[in-house]
């Protein structure tokens, strides 16, 4: 087939066209590397490889641009990668290719987003195992990260106490606040036992 020309786009692409009718969209530095003139003469095979690059070089343009704001697990900038890249292929590549090369890492993640969590948030760790779920992590990941908050109940008794502190002030002279306040804590991943051994037992309330 037969390059007929090559028109600059929005957003760095050009549009090829081949024998006169309009092909894909490539980008504008894969065409320029690959010093492909108007009459050029391209197999299917070329056309392919050529495409291959640029849906490559966009996933990986995508990644870093992500990766600035804010950093991600693996699996979720994937996903968003693969959102408006060509092929899901292309996604995964990108995000191997920043992983294989120190930008993405997901036992630093985890660590960083259980803090957020734990810290911040003040979420059980049974919310927060969910939480890093979510985002990919995997078990042992999860594990070797969430160790560390792992004294005795110590802290999940402190940010039980916190919460009730801050949003639920009256919980012990009202019925309706204390039953808001049990069910919220358990949203955010308490359980029965670490609530009741900070509010004490239902007949304890009276």
């Amino acid at each position: 087939m037969e390059l007929t020309a090559a028109e600059p786009r929005r957003k760095g692409l050009v549009q090829l066209y081949l024998d006169g009718q309009p092909g894909p969209k490539i980008d504008e530095e894969v065409f320029v590397l690959s010093r492909l003139k108007a009459g050029a003469e391209l197999t299917q095979e070329e056309l392919e490889a050529l495409v291959e690059r640029s849906d490559a070089r966009r996933a990986r343009e995508k990644a870093l641009y992500l990766l600035e704001h804010r950093s991600h697990s693996k699996r979720e900038l994937t996903e968003k990668i693969a959102r408006t890249a060509s092929s899901r292929q292309a996604a995964q590549a990108a995000a191997d290719h920043l992983e294989e090369i120190g930008l993405l890492d997901d036992r630093a993640y985890a660590e960083s987003y259980a803090r957020e969590l734990v810290v911040r948030k003040r979420y059980g760790l049974r919310r927060v195992r969910q939480e890093l779920s979510r985002k990919g992590i995997s078990p042992e990941i999860q594990e070797e990260v969430l160790c560390a908050y792992e004294d005795g109940g110590e802290a999940a008794r402190e940010n039980i106490a916190l919460v009730l502190q801050r949003r639920y002030p009256l919980w012990r002279e009202d019925e309706k606040a204390r039953r808001r306040a049990v069910a919220a804590l358990q949203r955010l991943g308490y359980s029965y036992s670490q609530i009741s051994a900070v509010m004490g037992q239902p007949e304890e309330w009276e």
